[in-house]
């Protein structure tokens, strides 16, 4: 087990004595140059020890900074050969089905990547992989982070920025997407197209502003290759940069354990377990990422040829994180429209487009305000919640990812029925109902399995476990004893915060001051509501008295045909 490292700060009075020279160590001098302009030593010492916990879950965060690292890196590649233009040229390259024909400068370009640049077609996959893997290990390390309470007091702040992380990751994968001028990435973009001239007033002058005319246009190829290039990389290197340093400033969380507590970290320092275990890691990403990229085909634009405004891709389908938008857009009903003032507003795309995205996005970064209103809690928190004790919270969640996924389906209801040989009117109307139905379900399922395991954890907790043996007694009755749990599981069974739901009325601070305003009436029925079911966890005096009662009840005759604890 892990010991709590610390780090030792040298005396000020020991400082002020004066340093030895430089010049009478073995260091070299380029370093102690270095060291003398910029105190790289003192940040060194500091900065080197730092001292980080050990989980798998921890890993996603490295898998979502890894895979970043592998899309700048092959991205640099890609944009020496790829050209940015919509311009028609008539194709003359290795490509054979398509010699002579009419195509944008972009998709030739693409074409020239993936069959006359040497390695080209292996960093292109590469870099859709890394795309696709960036934004999902974004998503679970989000889904971890919500679930383990690591958003609250006092890491709101990075919540946010990682809140906005997701929302850029999937602007650049959008943008990239886009970018080839294929007929599946024209139609994603003629979507764009939809979503944004469904905005209410303004819709039609923001689609003139972005494609530079009435779709296609000439100009969006350029336009979204100087976002994908330079603004979004800018916008995320500058917000992953943030996030690190908040990690770093405010400490990492960590999960319970014995030792562990609201004001120390336990684990390994940076240098040089971390470094030489974070180095490792990378290449174990960087190769998965190269396996998929040279074994799995993705992207295979020449399939689709350049894009036609009059054609459609059949069975057309967005990269996976997108899915779940056009999926809200299919199963809303197409007749959903306004008509005022001789404008058609549109609410059928607007409202499960645009809406839905400002929706998610909205709810995602005031959720930690929200759950600190609902619990009245201003504590700061460093150590992780176990998802089971915080039983609302974890519901939301899955209820949350349960209509993500049939949105996502919703999708690919085409797919769906033409594989599986089923009604596309039945998969929608199926869907359009459990969208609003199985989040319901999934909340009440979710929530008595988190109760079960608090009561099962209160029960372990009190009593122990059965020894698996099996005594009978002389009388004939057979009994199985049990097993006190070691005082490292007893900490992580009863460690948690128990948390009370908010009464109404005024209220006080810790010195018995009544504070300004009070807590009303709503607030304390929603506080009920998100805490009231909590199950006890055992006092320490239950813990004892459960202990002393095993061991008489232990030490009584058993009657034949009986058992006990």
């Amino acid at each position: 087990m892990a010991k709590p490292t610390s780090v030792v700060d040298t005396s000020p009075s020991v400082e002020a004595q004066g340093a030895p020279s430089r010049k009478a160590n073995n260091t070299p001098g380029i370093v102690a140059w270095a060291d003398d302009r910029l105190g790289l030593g003192k940040v060194g010492r500091t900065g080197l020890r730092k001292v980080f916990p050990d989980h798998w879950s921890f890993l996603l965060g490295e898998i979502a900074l890894y895979s970043f690292i592998v899309l700048l890196l092959t991205g640099v590649f890609l944009t020496i050969w790829f050209k940015p233009s919509m311009a028609e040229i008539h194709y003359d390259g290795s490509y054979q089905l398509m010699k002579g024909m009419p195509i944008s400068e972009a998709f030739a370009s693409t074409l020239e990547i993936s069959f006359d640049v040497r390695g080209g077609l292996l960093v292109r996959q590469i870099h859709h992989w890394a795309a696709l893997l960036f934004v999902a290990a974004s998503t679970v390390h989000m889904l971890r982070v919500f679930f383990t309470g690591a958003f609250r007091k006092p890491r709101e702040i990075n919540w946010l920025i990682g809140v906005g992380l997701l929302s850029m990751s999937l602007m650049a994968g959008f943008t990239g997407y886009s970018l080839p001028d294929d007929l599946l990435s024209g139609t994603g973009l003629r979507f764009v197209d939809g979503l944004i001239r469904s905005i209410p007033l303004v819709g039609t002058w923001v689609e003139f502003l972005v494609f530079g005319g009435e779709f296609p246009g000439s100009l969006i190829i350029s336009r979204l290759y100087m976002a994908h290039i330079l603004l979004i990389p800018g916008l995320l290197l500058g917000l992953v940069s943030a996030h690190l340093a908040l990690v770093v400033y405010h400490k990492h969380t960590q999960y319970p354990g014995p030792g562990r507590t609201e004001n120390n970290v336990v684990g390994y320092p940076l240098f040089p377990v971390y470094m030489a275990k974070a180095g490792g890691f990378f290449f174990i990403v960087f190769g998965f990422l190269v396996l998929m990229g040279g074994l799995f085909q993705i992207n295979p634009v020449w399939n689709y040829g350049p894009y036609d405004p009059a054609k459609v891709t059949a069975g057309s389908q967005p990269d996976w994180y997108m899915g779940f938008v056009e999926g809200a857009l299919r199963l809303i009903p197409p007749f959903w429209e306004s008509h005022w003032g001789g404008t058609t507003w549109t609410w059928a795309v607007f409202v499960p487009g645009v809406g839905l995205m400002g929706i998610l996005f909205t709810l995602l970064g005031v959720w930690p305000f929200v759950e600190r209103w609902l619990t009245g809690d201003d504590r700061e928190h460093h150590l992780l919640d176990r998802p089971r004790n915080a039983p609302t919270r974890t519901a939301l969640g899955v209820a949350g990812i349960t209509a993500y996924g049939l949105f996502w389906l919703g999708g690919s209801n085409d797919i769906i029925a033409t594989r599986f040989s089923l009604s596309l009117n039945a998969i929608t109307i199926f869907l359009r109902i459990a969208v609003f139905v199985g989040p319901i379900i999934a909340f009440i399922i979710t929530k008595r399995i988190c109760l079960a395991l608090q009561r099962a954890d209160r029960e372990r907790a009190l009593h122990g476990s059965e020894d698996g043996v099996i005594v009978r007694s002389v009388e004939g009755g057979y009994s199985e004893a049990h097993v006190p749990v070691d005082a490292h599981e007893q900490f992580a069974l009863t460690q948690h915060l128990q948390r009370q739901a908010l009464a109404a009325g005024g209220s006080t601070d810790a010195a018995g001051v009544a504070k300004k305003g009070g807590i009303g009436g709503l607030r304390a029925r929603l506080s009920r509501w998100y805490l009231g079911s909590d199950i006890a966890k055992p006092t320490a005096a239950e813990i004892e008295a459960a202990h002393h009662h095993d061991e008489d009840d232990h030490d009584r005759p058993v009657l034949e045909g009986s058992s006990h604890r």
